[in-house]
């Protein structure tokens, strides 16, 4: 009885919350993705976070806490974040439209688009602080600042408003479809997202079943499922910096401990790039890498899907096409249509002609560079090929070897491949 009655007010909060949030923003778009609907024998819809004021969820989360503490807290004049770019939007926003003043602290590693954006939408009203390299570094400069000054933290997952506000995208997501969802794919970083939409419809929608992604490098709810308890992971990767999280939070965790944890996915961040890409070309979608993780994981639940309908969250779109380049250079890579090697090459009249006539027709030479050059037989060339198919490597590599050419692989070796690529 308790704990339904519990359930019943995190949904009746949930949805107040959303109410509060039609006077900032309307609902993002539900929508019926035909591509990949007809790819998997399923009716696939996508919740359209990216296409928020701050195009991302995290508005959601900041407005409500940011919301409730001012009810209670009336004098309350200074908010403090610490966020790698979307949270500190939505907090950035929150304060302008509640005329108080926010010091957002950022990594220093966060993409430029994502500062320029948050100084857009804070204008005046706030402070930006870079610091750190991680996420997790900036949180502990934002906690301390705040011990300092007396201000009012915002978690950008780890509380309970925040969670109640992120609830808001299955709130809207259930009025859109008219019908609950079989599926709901949802990513997770921090699981501020996941905890509000899992709890939410635990109430509304209760036959409802979720698979989680998190990023390969930042798999925080995987350890804390193996865990029992949140803990730290000793090291991220922070491409996908929407999702880059060391540790999820010990409130997000408590509402997603009892969950599967083979329903818990892991997507490697150079084959987010390939879902990037495609979303781009194809459906002309711009999706940050945090915000292509609930698409990136269908091919592996193509069967599981099949005839369901499916809502995948795209959780955001801040992405800085300047890096647009290394998407496509790690896509091209995963796929396996782009090679690094370093060639032994002969040191003789005619033999770099030879090699080029190895080359297959849609071989493309994409670098070629002597690493010394000596008086010796043979002297090493960092070449990258790339190829329409994958396929067109075994090929090459053979008549390589049956031509006398010793190379070396160094596409997935990750020491070599960051100091000569």
């Amino acid at each position: 009885m308790r704990l339904n009655r519990t359930m019943t007010q995190f949904t009746d909060a949930a949805q107040r919350a959303t109410e509060h949030m039609r006077v900032v923003f309307p609902a993002t778009p539900l929508q019926r993705n035909d591509h990949l609907s007809q790819r998997y024998g399923a009716d696939i819809w996508l919740k359209r976070e990216d296409l928020s004021p701050v195009r991302s969820y995290k508005i959601r989360g900041a407005f409500n806490a940011m919301r409730k503490c001012l009810a209670t807290k009336p004098d309350q004049n200074q908010f403090v974040c610490a966020s790698a770019g979307n949270h500190a939007q939505g907090v950035a926003y929150a304060c302008r439209h509640f005329g108080v003043q926010g010091v957002i602290f950022m990594p220093v590693t966060t993409p430029q688009q994502k500062i320029d954006k948050t100084r857009t939408f804070g204008g005046s009203a706030v402070e930006i602080r870079l610091t750190g390299d991680y996420f997790d570094q900036s949180l502990a400069a934002a906690q301390s600042y705040c011990a300092q000054a007396g201000a009012h933290f915002l978690s950008p997952f780890d509380d309970e408003d925040v969670i109640e506000g992120q609830a808001s995208v299955a709130v809207e997501l259930m009025e859109q479809l008219g019908t609950a969802p079989d599926f709901v794919i949802l990513p997770v970083g921090g699981g501020g997202l996941a905890a509000g939409v899992t709890s939410f419809m635990a109430g509304a929608a209760p036959d409802c079943q979720f698979r989680f992604v998190e990023p390969v490098g930042g798999a925080s709810l995987t350890a804390a499922l193996t865990a029992g308890g949140p803990v730290t992971l000793g090291r991220i990767n922070s491409f996908v910096d929407g999702a880059a999280v060391a540790r999820v939070g010990a409130a997000t965790f408590a509402r997603l401990a009892n969950i599967d944890p083979s329903h818990v996915l892991r997507a490697p961040e150079d084959r987010i790039c390939i879902t990037m890409l495609e979303m781009l070309n194809v459906e002309g979608i711009v999706l940050e890498p945090a915000g292509a993780l609930a698409l990136d994981v269908l091919p592996e639940l193509a069967e599981t899907i099949r005839g369901k309908t499916v809502v995948c969250i795209t959780s955001g779109g801040n992405f800085d096409f300047e890096r647009l380049p290394e998407v496509k250079e790690r896509a091209q890579r995963f796929a396996g249509r782009k090679k690094y090697f370093i060639l032994r090459m002969p040191q003789r009249p005619g033999a770099l002609r030879e090699f080029l006539g190895m080359l297959g027709p849609d071989d493309d030479i994409a670098r070629f560079e002597y690493l010394k050059k000596s008086a010796r037989n043979f002297g090493s060339v960092l070449i990258g090929i790339e190829t329409k198919e994958a396929d067109s490597f075994t090929a090459l590599f053979a008549r390589m070897e049956a031509g006398g050419f010793a190379y070396r692989d160094i596409t997935a070796d990750e020491a070599l491949a960051e100091f000569l690529i």
